[in-house]
C-alpha cells in the first residue's frame, strides 16, 4: 500500500518554478515531521527541507531563500515551492515522513529536471 503519494515533478527551464506535493495516507500515524530529500545521479541522497508538525522548518544551505516548505496538519500534506531553479537542482525528489512513534516512510520519488 502506497503511504506517501507525491506529485508535481517535471521539466522546467533554469530560473523557473515547480511545486511538489506529498500526501500521507490514513495508515501513516501521527506525523512528527515531513519533508523532502533528493538524489542526483551518482550522488548520495541529501536533505532538501524538513518541517515539523508545529511548523518549524529547516533547509539545506543550497536551497535557502529559493525553496519554501509548508505543511497542512489537517490533511497531512507537505508542499515544496521551488523557485529560481538551476540545473544543479536536477534530481529525483523523495517525500519523507516520520511519526511520533519514530516510524519512517518514503515516497516513490518524483523526477525534477532543470534544463533549457
Amino acid at each position: 500500500q502506497v503511504q506517501l503519494v507525491e506529485s508535481g515533478g517535471g521539466l522546467v527551464q533554469p530560473g523557473g518554478s515547480l511545486r511538489l506535493s506529498c500526501a500521507a495516507s490514513e495508515t501513516v500515524g501521527d506525523i512528527n515531521s515531513m519533508g523532502w530529500y533528493r538524489q542526483a545521479p551518482g550522488k548520495q541522497r541529501e536533505l532538501v527541507a524538513l518541517v515539523t508538525s508545529g511548523g518549524i522548518a529547516k533547509y539545506a544551505d543550497s536551497v535557502k531563500s529559493r525553496f519554501t516548505i509548508s505543511y497542512d496538519n489537517l490533511e497531512k500534506e507537505v508542499y515544496l515551492q521551488m523557485d529560481s531553479l538551476t540545473p544543479s537542482d536536477t534530481a529525483v525528489y523523495y517525500c519523507y515522513a516520520t511519526t511520533l512513534y519514530e516510524d519512517d516512510y518514503w515516497g516513490q520519488g518524483t523526477q525534477v529536471t532543470v534544463s533549457s
